[in-house]
């Protein structure tokens, strides 16, 4: 099992989990998980556009998804756009803070 460096991240499971999801358009994007952070009360997922070109594993830009709605498990079952600047920077922050031992922030 994955481990991060901060008390307030969940790393995946295992590398590589991909997840599809409805962008505003309607169409269909699969993105990469790699991590949730815990950030003054919500929950944040960070993401990976995987595309053909760009597969799961690879590296670009990670997109932060705020948690809206849980299931009864407690586990994440909605996901919308981090809109606000500030707190799509902060939240990558302790991202990056967290999963340092993981991913290469260059």
């Amino acid at each position: 099992m994955r481990q991060g460096s901060a008390p307030n991240f969940c790393p995946p499971t295992e590398e590589g989990i991909t997840l599809t999801f409805q962008d505003e358009k309607g169409e269909l994007v699969e993105l990469e998980f790699l991590g949730l952070i815990l950030h003054e009360g919500r929950r944040y997922g960070f993401f990976f556009p995987v595309t053909e070109d760009t597969p799961a594993c690879s590296s670009g830009e990670i997109i932060p998804l705020e948690v809206t709605e849980l299931d009864e498990d407690g586990q994440p079952a909605a996901f919308e756009l981090v809109e606000d600047e500030a707190i799509a920077r902060e939240v990558y922050e302790d991202f990056r803070e967290a999963a340092k031992d993981l991913y290469d922030f260059e």
